[in-house]
């Protein structure tokens, strides 16, 4: 289950980045709420490529 996690997690941040602005405060919580479920239940691996997409939202959302 935790790779589903992980997975959507991915998909709800590449997704994000690629609206470019268009982004709602409630997809900002929902990518977040992404992560933090994904860091629950994941290998450290896939714990480290969450923390490069915390920051790739994080960026994103100063860009904003």
């Amino acid at each position: 289950m935790g790779k589903n996690l992980f997975q959507k997690a991915m998909d709800t941040v590449n997704q994000m980045t690629n609206m470019q602005g268009n982004v709602s405060e409630q997809d900002k919580q929902a990518a977040q709420d992404a992560i933090q479920a994904a860091q629950a239940e994941c290998t450290p691996e896939e714990k480290q490529h969450l923390e490069q997409l915390q920051q790739q939202l994080e960026q994103n959302q100063s860009l904003s």
